[in-house]
């Protein structure tokens, strides 16, 4: 059973989530999230939050585990800023699934 929820990011912006059961793991650069990210891919997670700013730099990791039912990977913003990486991801996902933006109804410029 897939039950458990991760977070991957710099410690000043996920440990404060361990608040609310999920399991922390550090990184402070793009090779330990990608070897993460392949790590609980395989260790039952359901849903594994990473931070934007990491998550912008292993975009081809995230792409192939998105072929997997499990886990859901979700950037997320960090207590520093969002580069809306996470945003346009979701935005993306809908587009593909319904074949039209819903979310925010942009006319082409």
């Amino acid at each position: 059973m897939y039950n458990k929820v991760g977070v991957i990011g710099d410690k000043d912006s996920v440990t404060a989530l361990k608040v609310v059961g999920a399991e922390i793991f550090n990184a402070d650069n793009a090779e330990q999230a990608r070897e993460l990210v392949k790590k609980l891919s395989h260790d039952k997670f359901a849903v594994v939050f990473i931070t934007e700013q990491l998550a912008v730099q292993i975009a081809d990791t995230l792409n192939k585990a998105k072929s997997q039912p499990f886990p859901a990977i979700v950037p997320i913003p960090t207590s520093f800023n969002s580069n809306g990486f996470g945003m346009d991801g979701i935005k993306k996902d809908v587009e593909k699934a319904l074949g039209t933006d819903i979310l925010f109804n942009e006319e082409d410029k």
